[in-house]
């Protein structure tokens, strides 16, 4: 189809523009400082977003190339999850989601199970964010096998909490607070089997779950060997770990599939998801194998050993429905994988030879772009963000451009921001 104008970049003011500044001096005064990065240039504040649009309190109209961290992958704002909000907020807000809850909560566990890698029966335990998934895939994996120890990988980023952090890669996250956690998990090189299995027989604790992310996302968009994961659940089945997908980013869609697991037909044990759950809505959920989880988890006679006060929020479900229904009524994993293929070969061979460059790589519409700097990919995303894009840096010190875009990106609109961006590096990386 062709390119609408109205899906272009627009900056009308510098970037960030005089509204953006003034917010984030209001914001410097009231934040903890330690949240958002206002030096030494401000960010820009987002005042509303369309599908692949994002606009700022200054007026400037971006290509969000980021879709918000991987969460809008239907687009922003998209027109059957926001009916399905309008309808729910009318009838109910709030629930009492573990006590009395909504019918909506039962709908969106339905939908989840249906999803599920391979055929058995799925049970399901809600959270708000993808650390809660992870948090509830830790206790359940102890719950079921006694054994507290956990493999994760080098790179890995599995979320902030305390036990979602403890199997999270990068010391600078989790080196201020080592005296809180718990210390039992052991990394391993990703997408080395042979690693696991040392790094497992050298561990402290004994191993109960691998915890793998099927590409990474935070970690640099990094895609393991072919085979791996595959590998890994039959290495699982021979030492009696339970494989944990940690498919909060991979999930719904994302790599081309409708998990990334699906590449190798490989079924977890328990698959966290997140993210693109409910296209903006704060909702996450841990699945897992009926027969596991009914014997991790006692039957509830009335205080739930793992809940929260908005689990099953039903606007939080309402949104995950709609979302879900737009997943699959628009193809989303299908389209992902063919604009995925031809981004990454666009940018492979406008890049190839490209001094400063070290890897481009991804799968479906999960891409990274590698420099030898991380000074080069920041120059490159702020050169991005003045022309109107909107990317992220990734990777543990920040080298990779990450490319997370709506699944639903018009194939030409994207073509067209790629050319911003490759243009952008060849000026960082001149």
């Amino acid at each position: 189809m062709p390119l609408a104008q109205a899906q272009l970049p627009e900056v009308v003011t510098p970037v960030p523009g005089p509204r953006s500044c003034q917010l984030a001096s209001r914001l410097g005064r009231v934040e903890s400082r330690n949240v958002t990065c206002l030096a030494p240039t401000p960010p820009i504040f987002w005042e509303r977003a369309s599908g692949t649009n994002v606009w700022d309190v200054d007026g400037n109209r971006f290509v969000d190339l980021s879709a918000a961290f991987g969460v809008a992958t239907t687009g922003h704002g998209h027109p059957r999850v926001v009916a399905a909000l309008h309808k729910q907020a009318d009838s109910l807000v709030h629930g009492m989601g573990d006590v009395h809850p909504s019918r909506t909560k039962v709908e969106v566990l339905e939908a989840l199970a249906r999803l599920y890698p391979g055929a058995e029966a799925v049970r399901t335990v809600l959270g708000s964010s993808g650390s809660d998934a992870v948090e509830s895939a830790l206790k359940t994996a102890l719950l079921a096998t006694g054994r507290p120890g956990v493999v994760a990988f080098e790179g890995a980023y599995h979320g902030l909490s305390l036990g979602a952090l403890d199997a999270t890669w990068r010391h600078d996250f989790r080196d201020p607070f080592q005296a809180r956690l718990p210390q039992r998990t052991v990394f391993a090189r990703f997408g080395d089997l042979e690693d696991v299995s040392r790094v497992a027989a050298e561990s402290g604790s004994p191993i109960g779950a691998v915890l793998v992310e099927p590409v990474q996302g935070r970690g640099g968009e990094r895609v393991p060997p072919a085979g791996f994961l595959a590998a890994l659940r039959g290495l699982c089945d021979r030492e009696g770990w339970l494989l944990i997908a940690d498919e909060i980013y991979t999930g719904f869609g994302r790599t081309g599939r409708t998990w990334a697991c699906d590449h190798e037909a490989v079924i977890p044990d328990l698959l966290c998801a997140g993210k693109g759950l409910a296209s903006g809505m704060p909702l996450s959920a841990c699945m897992g194998r009926a027969a596991l989880m009914d014997d991790a988890w006692p039957e509830s006679r009335g205080e739930a050993l793992h809940t929260q006060t908005f689990l099953g929020h039903p606007l939080g479900c309402a949104a995950a429905l709609a979302s879900i229904a737009v997943f699959e009524d628009e193809n989303l994993a299908a389209r992902a994988a063919a604009t995925g293929a031809a981004a990454l070969d666009r940018l492979g061979s406008k890049l190839s030879g490209t001094a400063g460059i070290s890897d481009v790589r991804g799968k479906g519409l999960m891409i990274g772009v590698e420099f030898e700097s991380a000074q080069q990919a920041q120059g490159a995303v702020t050169r991005c963000l003045q022309r109107g894009v909107i990317l992220l840096p990734a990777g543990d010190d920040g080298r990779v451009i990450s490319l997370t875009p709506p699944l639903n990106i018009d194939a030409d609109l994207l073509l067209h921001t790629l050319d911003v961006l490759i243009d952008a590096i060849l000026e960082a990386t001149a």
